[in-house]
């Protein structure tokens, strides 16, 4: 049998050292995050959340979770290479799919793919996940980063996010009760925020010619 030389994962496009930097870097922002509910350490396979104490505070306690992700807002934030807020936008996309039911977030989790990791990058992304997830008290318990060349293209990302929340079950809101003559009330969007970005990009930079720097 004819002998090949040896091939290592950095050669495959792999740099698991890179990979490790990068849990050096968002290991303190995500730790800033928890609270005494949460039982697992960074770099657990799984993580763990403590809900004993749900049963003191709720009569039946509903588990409300939601998955989602920026959509083609992160093409923008490439275009950019601003990746400084985010993290923030994957964390309310995924958070308002649950409040819009009356559930308080209590954990967060994200998944972070890209064509070659860098470490830099995704500790920034976490950075916006964190801050995100502070101001409204949830843990950011764990996540993930895939890197997958030949499934991504260069500098390429793909953001992810899973929130868990609780709600009582008779505090729902499923739109059951809605009535004719109730009172609609609107609130004015400051943004696009993670929605429209497919149309935007078509209309700003392919049809307008804009560069980003010309949007501020």
């Amino acid at each position: 049998m004819k002998k090949t030389n040896s091939v290592d994962y950095k050669e495959a496009g792999v740099d698991i050292n890179e990979g490790n930097r990068a849990v050096e870097l968002i290991k303190d922002a995500t730790a800033s995050t928890f609270n005494e509910h949460v039982l697992a350490p960074i770099g657990s396979f799984a993580s763990m959340y403590d809900i004993s104490w749900l049963a003191k505070e709720y009569k039946v306690p509903i588990l409300v979770q939601s998955v989602d992700g920026v959509g083609t807002k992160i093409v923008v934030a490439q275009m950019a290479n601003d990746f400084s807020t985010i993290g923030e936008d994957l964390f309310y996309a995924c958070t308002n799919d649950i409040a819009v039911h009356g559930a308080k977030p209590l954990t967060f989790l994200d998944y972070i793919a890209n064509d070659k990791l860098r470490a830099e990058t995704v500790a920034t992304i976490v950075s916006g996940i964190a801050k995100a997830c502070k101001e409204c008290s949830v843990a950011l318990v764990g996540g993930e980063t895939a890197e997958m060349p030949g499934v991504y293209l260069h500098n390429q990302h793909d953001l992810v996010g899973l929130v868990t929340g609780i709600v009582d079950k008779h505090k729902i809101i499923d739109g059951k009760d809605v009535e004719n003559g109730d009172i609609i009330l609107g609130v004015g969007s400051s943004g696009l925020h993670t929605n429209g970005y497919s149309l935007a990009r078509k209309v700003l930079f392919e049809k307008a010619k804009l560069k980003v720097n010309q949007l501020t």
